[in-house]
C-alpha cells in the first residue's frame, strides 16, 4: 500500500534522507519513499500497514501534522508516473566511474560515498594532485567497474 504524507515545501528530499536511515535502523518493514516533481509538500511511502508509516514518521522534522493524508493510494494509479532507476542501486563505493557531465566530464574517479535518497555520489578524481570529494548527480556518471 502506498500512503500519503504532508511536508514542508522544499525540505521533500531532506525528510526522505531522515526516512531511510529510520527504516534501515529500526528495520520497518516500508519498501520505498518517493518524492515527485509535480507533488510538492508531499512523499509517498510505500509500507506494509498505516501503523508502520506512523512509526516511521514519529517525530520526523518538516512533517506536517505528523499524520498520514486520509485515503490509500493503488500503485496501478501512479504506475505511469514512476520510472525506475536501476544505476543507484549498483553504485557502490570503491567503484571507478567516468563523469560524463559538467565540469570534470571525461575524467576517471573512485566512488565514496552514495546517497541513496539523494541519488548523489561522492568521488574522488583520479588525476587530481589534491584528493578533494565532490558530491555529483549520479546521472552524472557511468560506472566502470
Amino acid at each position: 500500500m502506498i500512503f500519503t504524507v504532508r511536508t514542508t515545501v522544499g525540505q521533500e528530499k531532506v525528510v526522505i534522507d531522515i526516512l531511510y536511515n529510520k527504516i534501515k535502523d529500526d528495520e520497518l518493514p516500508a519498501y520505498s519513499l518517493v518524492e515527485m516533481a509535480d507533488l510538492k509538500g508531499y512523499i509517498l511511502i510505500e509500507a506494509d500497514s498505516e501503523k508502520t508509516v506512523e512509526l516511521l514518521i514519529h517525530n520526523v522534522p518538516h512533517i506536517k501534522g505528523g499524520q498520514i493524508v486520509s485515503g490509500k493510494i493503488n500503485v496501478k494509479e501512479i504506475a505511469g508516473i514512476l520510472e525506475s532507476r536501476p544505476l543507484m542501486s549498483s553504485i557502490k563505493p570503491g567503484q571507478t566511474v567516468e563523469v560524463i557531465l559538467g565540469p570534470f566530464k571525461g575524467s576517471r574517479a573512485k566512488v565514496t560515498r552514495v546517497n541513496v535518497a539523494k541519488e548523489e555520489v561522492v568521488i574522488e578524481l583520479f588525476d587530481a594532485t589534491v584528493k578533494i570529494p565532490i558530491t555529483i548527480k549520479a546521472e552524472n556518471i557511468k560506472l566502470l567497474s
